[in-house]
């Protein structure tokens, strides 16, 4: 199933949604294909005997441990988007993880020879806060995924810095103070004052007598 889109913020964008690797199927799908072949061997007798209903019952629950393996593998998601990193598992009850790119610090991925043949691996992050590290099985080409992480908090903070840059540019005439008037130029609005009312002769002189003392 894929990430539901619905989780989205308004402004986040879905870079990769993964499910795990096929190898994750590997373990029942493989004991589903030889408790087949054991089952198909036993219907070539003749009769049943008690061993032959063991393997039967065997095989059905090696059919329906594939089909829950499945279900898990379908509802497991790896998710990187432009803000966020998130992992969510489960079939009925859902439990996962999410971890902002701008608390990242370090990506680690491991393979094996085994792993890196059928491009599989495991990641490791380590962010800020209580989580600490954690640890992602069975990713696709965990190298490329490590490279896209990385990516992502780099262009995290590249918005982040325009963002700071546009709204420091927008304050910046709001914030910048007028032109300072001369001396003289505000003796003049002083007397402007005076002839509208507003100061008194006293209080024009007084302040007059202030001003010509900065010259």
């Amino acid at each position: 199933m894929p990430f539901p889109t619905h989780l989205l913020t308004e402004d986040e964008d879905l870079v990769l949604d993964l499910r795990p690797h096929w190898w994750y199927l590997a373990p029942s799908g493989a004991l589903l294909a030889v408790v087949t072949l054991v089952a198909l061997a036993a219907l070539r007798t003749s009769w049943w005997g008690p061993l032959d209903w063991a393997i039967l019952l065997l095989l059905f629950g090696a059919l329906g441990f594939f089909g829950f393996t499945y279900l898990q593998w379908t509802t497991t998601n790896f998710v990187v988007t432009n803000e966020r990193l998130v992992s969510r598992k489960g079939v009925i009850s859902k439990e996962g993880i999410e971890i902002p790119l701008d608390r990242i610090n370090t990506v680690f991925f491991n393979q094996s020879i085994f792993e890196r043949i059928i491009g599989a691996g495991d990641l490791g992050i380590e962010s800020a806060g209580e989580g600490g590290r954690q640890e992602f099985t069975d990713i696709r080409k965990p190298n490329l995924v490590q490279n896209e992480i990385y990516r992502q908090v780099e262009g995290l903070e590249d918005r982040r810095l325009r963002r700071l840059g546009l709204a420091a540019a927008e304050a910046a005439p709001a914030t910048q103070a007028e032109p300072q008037l001369s001396i003289p130029e505000q003796i003049e609005k002083l007397d402007q004052l005076r002839r509208q009312g507003v100061l008194t002769d006293e209080e024009f002189e007084a302040k007059k007598r202030e001003l010509l003392d900065r010259m």
